[in-house]
């Protein structure tokens, strides 16, 4: 980890390891989780929470993909610039957007080493049970990539072997 301030230029910069060419393996399985997550759910919503994600595992290369993603399906530059404060700007994200928010912050950061009753409470208010599964499914799959990217130091806009932009 850098120390803030500081920053490390890895556009360029090549992958630590090989990670998906030396363990083949990990890729189409990790897809199909994250695919089968994102069934149903709106794809907006699911690009807010990968960047949320994302955000706070630091990894570039996510939140690259996600960010233009975002915008594809119809998110502002305002709504994406914001996400990182989302709690300070309570008219710009639906009551729906915000617990799913806190659920994937506290999926994704595990303080306390569980996800507290009260977020978990405030997201199954917001979404139906099928919902709220793949909820934590897609949380718990963009966690995997981003684990997987930044311990290997994936770049930005690196291709997969012809798979660049399918993760995620």
């Amino acid at each position: 980890m850098t120390d803030i301030g500081t920053t490390t230029d890895t556009s360029t910069a090549p992958s630590r390891l090989p990670l998906y060419a030396l363990a083949p393996g990990i890729f189409a399985p990790l897809l199909a989780l994250t695919k089968a997550a994102k069934k149903d759910l709106d794809p907006a919503l699911v690009e807010l929470l990968l960047i949320r994600a994302s955000q706070l595992n630091r990894c570039a290369y996510c939140l690259d993909m996600h960010i233009t993603d975002a915008r594809k399906a119809g998110e502002s530059e305002q709504r994406i610039a914001l996400l990182n404060a989302w709690e300070e700007v309570p008219g710009l994200y639906t009551e729906r957007e915000r617990a799913a928010l806190a659920l994937t912050e506290a999926v994704t950061v595990l303080t306390d080493g569980f996800v507290p009753d009260a977020v978990y409470e405030r997201a199954a208010a917001h979404f139906e049970d099928a919902e709220l599964a793949r909820l934590i499914a897609l949380i718990t799959a963009i966690n995997c990539w981003n684990r997987l990217n930044v311990a290997a130091r994936i770049p930005v806009g690196w291709d997969f072997g012809g798979n660049s932009r399918a993760q995620g």
